[in-house]
């Protein structure tokens, strides 16, 4: 069951799972998007097709906060607000090394390839930037805590591995990951503003139990 920290008439912000697709991809398998139109179906006892606005996107293996919009003004204004950076997304991470600051920024530029779905960082891309400091050390990996300020496909992944400092357990960045393990990625805090009422909605979850998480 898909964990429901607010819903309205207008927006429903959910704490995605890891491992599952936002929305329908090759693989076919269920996706976060359907289940929720499931969900409202359901739960209001709609008939045909139920509208769901999907205006962010967290990658699949990733998990962490999301909202979506119930109705297309208000996709349409939380999609202005993700244009403009106003919806704040924080993360915590889990990374290889140790830092010599425990805090700071990393800019670059990245590219994504649309055949291989990877990310690198080249002249040719677009900005990405992201604020980052540093909550703990143990075991040869560090705990991150991250703001990001641009949304670029896999952009924390990159940056990070870029650095020589890989996510634990992400597949595609990571060359020492291991097949078994899950990537340290988790989306703990979201922001925006109402789309109707204009109320300013903060939602943040706690550092996740399971290992690697319980290292901290």
């Amino acid at each position: 069951m898909i964990k429901i920290l607010y819903e309205d008439n207008h927006v429903l912000v959910v704490v995605k799972p890891a491992n599952i697709p936002v929305q329908l991809d090759d693989s076919k398998d269920v996706d976060l998007l359907t289940m929720l139109k499931s969900y409202l179906k359901e739960k209001y006892q709609k008939p045909g097709n139920v509208y769901l606005g999907l205006v962010h996107r967290l990658d699949r293996p990733v998990s962490g906060i999301m909202v979506f919009a119930k109705t297309s003004k208000a996709a349409s204004r939380l999609s202005e607000q993700v244009r403009t950076h106003q919806i704040i997304k924080k993360y915590y991470a889990i990374v290889e090394g140790k830092f010599d600051c425990n805090f700071g920024s990393m800019e670059d530029k990245l590219l994504k390839n649309s055949k291989t779905n990877m990310t690198i960082v080249s002249e040719e891309g677009k900005e990405a930037v992201l604020n980052y400091k540093i909550l703990d050390f143990n075991n040869g990996y560090s705990l991150v805590d991250i703001d990001l300020v641009t949304g670029r496909s896999h952009q924390i992944r990159v940056q990070f591995s870029s650095r020589n400092h890989p996510l634990y357990g992400d597949q595609r960045y990571n060359r020492n990951a291991k097949v078994h393990e899950q990537i340290a990625l988790f989306s703990y805090y979201l922001s925006f503003i109402h789309p109707v009422t204009k109320e300013k909605m903060e939602f943040k979850e706690k550092l996740p139990s399971c290992y690697p998480w319980s290292l901290f």
